[in-house]
């Protein structure tokens, strides 16, 4: 598997779609971002959790250790935690920070964040890590 970078992180059909963006790989951490707009809307107008658990589970795999070495991996385990709504126009960014990385899974915690700084959700994501690779173009 080729390692990922942030510009074939971004080419990545459904982040495209989502209007999201990978900003910053980190040692230990990465970072996503995306500005809600009318595309993520939900039935009652508001802004889709989807939208958030998507970023929660994506920014999960950009930490330097994980995709971005070639290690990949699949989500055993998600978990989410809405703290405020998010509104059309606001700006998300969404940190990863790598807590454990043993040698069949790795464990992260997510904050989910305004353009004020407030938190809007927070969640953990499990990852197992796979022996076997990636397809070639699948990241």
């Amino acid at each position: 598997m080729q390692p990922a970078t942030v510009e074939s992180a971004n080419a990545i059909s459904l982040l495209k779609t989502l209007g999201i963006r990978l900003v910053e790989i980190g040692d230990r951490h990465a970072l996503m971002a995306v500005v809600v707009d009318e595309r993520h809307r939900n039935y009652l107008g508001g802004v889709h959790g989807g939208l958030i658990a998507t970023l929660v589970d994506t920014v999960c795999f950009f930490p330097k250790p994980l995709l971005p070495s070639g290690q990949a991996a699949t989500t055993i385990d998600l978990n989410v935690s809405y703290v405020r709504p998010a509104a059309i126009g606001d700006h998300l960014s969404a940190r990863a920070e790598l807590l454990h990385l043993g040698r069949r899974t790795a464990s992260l915690a997510v904050r989910v964040t305004d353009q004020r700084g407030r938190l809007v959700a927070h969640g953990t994501t499990t990852l197992l890590l796979l022996e076997e690779a990636v397809p070639s173009g699948v990241v």
